[in-house]
């Protein structure tokens, strides 16, 4: 973490002298600074002692302690054979919190350990920060500390430790899971939040010193292309393929209303919408049972409702439909009668995801010209995206069809014509964007003012 000593200081007084007037029969507090990944050094920033007289906190480190600075590094102070065990090796390890509330059978106790004298009652409290906002994307690169067998630790935790508090106390007052360690665990929780406030802070300062002189001729421009960029990238193929889906589910409906005997998936939905809807009243004493199948019937009505692409439903079907069918019929008998139906209507479920792309059943249409049979499905079955921009001309071209007759043909022609405009320009609102980042990892202020010089003077009006 980047922060300055004597800030870092300040914050940590600030939480001990807050925990000392929380807590009437703590007696000293101690905070010391874990870090950087991978060496972890565990330095104490500061002690505060309450006085016995009037109650007023003197600051000050002790004389002698391991943990003064240079402090200690993971290595000397880890869990290893034949050597002491340490509090803070089992908080910043195991990111626990450590109690002291017998000290002659404090088994983490050192002196105890090694001359077999009992130490105070205290507490110790590891200070967490979230990975994700420490390091952001680094996190997944990060090189762990191990321990003494060579095994990485945090790997499997989304939290490092970023500072430990000691807090002392009154003999007899302090037990695990008691009022005052809450008090410190939540007061923790507050500290590591300060903290890397505060090192976002100081990480912000930096890197505004470092752009100084770039910042005033890169950032607006920047933000300004990156603005109209993603905008554009972050709804465009959702809107397009929106379309596209229309049309498959016109297809569909064009299958089913020409060829006989073919069941769509919604008919099937509904069917087993309805044998799942008239057991669930059954179901009262089984609260467990009722919320899946309160999802079940939430998941089969919006499988229903949309038309997605044939592998995207079979997987709708196999992840979130099949499993809780078959948790409903292996936990309860009310179902069990209608088991070979519903699996019945479950195959003719999948079944009915691929009729779009039978070819068999799009040779039966016909009343529909060849080519019409041909592309329709072809195109309808696409999933756009952006080397894929030959199709949408291609669906454009289909929905001049004469012979084409869906609901609001034109409508559709004329949205998927103007989301066509915006893809063809997106290639160049990279290239511009690329353009002043380039500028912005070069250092170069001038070449950007050139940029925005030339689009002025050419009228361009993006």
């Amino acid at each position: 973490m980047i922060i300055g000593h004597e800030l870092l200081e300040k914050t940590c007084k600030n939480m001990i002298e807050t925990i000392l007037l929380c807590l009437d029969h703590a007696t000293k507090g101690t905070i010391y600074r874990i870090g950087p990944i991978p060496e972890l050094r565990s330095v104490r920033v500061t002690s505060g002692i309450r006085e016995k007289e009037n109650g007023t906190i003197r600051w000050g480190l002790p004389d002698v302690s391991d943990y003064n600075p240079p402090g200690k590094t993971w290595d000397q102070y880890r869990d290893r054979p034949g050597r002491a065990l340490e509090a803070m090796g089992w908080c910043v390890e195991r990111q626990k919190s450590w109690t002291a509330d017998n000290p002659y059978e404090d088994q983490r106790s050192v002196r105890k350990q090694l001359s077999g004298e009992p130490e105070d009652w205290h507490h110790m409290e590891p200070v967490l920060v979230k990975k994700s906002d420490l390091y952001g994307q680094d996190a997944d690169h990060l090189e762990y500390p191990r321990n003494w067998k060579g095994t990485p630790i945090w790997q499997n935790s989304d939290y490092v430790v970023v500072a430990v508090i000691k807090i002392h106390f009154l003999p007899h007052t302090i037990q695990r899971g008691d009022r005052a360690t809450k008090v410190i665990k939540k007061l923790s929780r507050v500290l590591g939040t300060e903290m890397f406030s505060l090192h976002i802070r100081e990480s912000v300062s930096q890197v505004q010193q470092e752009l100084a002189s770039e910042r005033m001729a890169s950032c607006n421009a920047v933000a300004h292309e990156l603005r109209n960029t993603l905008a554009k990238l972050s709804f465009i193929f959702s809107a397009i393929n929106a379309e596209i889906s229309f049309l498959r589910e016109q297809w569909e409906e064009e299958i089913c209303r020409s060829v006989g005997g073919i069941r769509d998936k919604t008919s099937v939905l509904v069917h087993l919408n309805q044998i799942l809807l008239s057991k669930m009243a059954l179901l009262n004493g089984n609260q467990d049972l009722v919320e899946v199948a309160r999802s079940l019937a939430e998941e089969q009505n919006e499988l229903a409702a949309l038309s997605l692409l044939p592998e995207q439903a079979e997987r709708w079907v196999m992840h979130k439909i099949r499993p809780k069918w078959q948790r409903l019929l292996e936990e309860s008998p009310l179902w069990a009668e209608a088991r070979q139906e519903i699996e019945s209507l479950l195959d003719q479920l999948r079944k009915a995801l691929w009729i779009g792309m039978d070819a068999e059943l799009a040779d039966r249409l016909h009343h529909l010209p060849e080519e019409l049979r041909r592309h329709w499905p072809r195109l309808a079955y696409v999933d756009f995206s952006a080397d894929k921009l030959p199709v949408l001309e291609e669906i454009l071209q289909l929905l001049n069809h004469p012979q084409m007759a869906i609901p609001h043909k034109k409508q559709t022609h004329k949205v998927l014509s103007s989301l066509k405009a915006l893809v063809e320009i997106i290639p160049e609102m990279e290239a511009r964007t690329n353009r002043i980042l380039e500028s912005m990892r070069n250092g170069s202020g001038k070449d950007l003012q050139d940029y925005w010089r030339d689009l002025i003077m050419n009228g361009d009006p993006a």
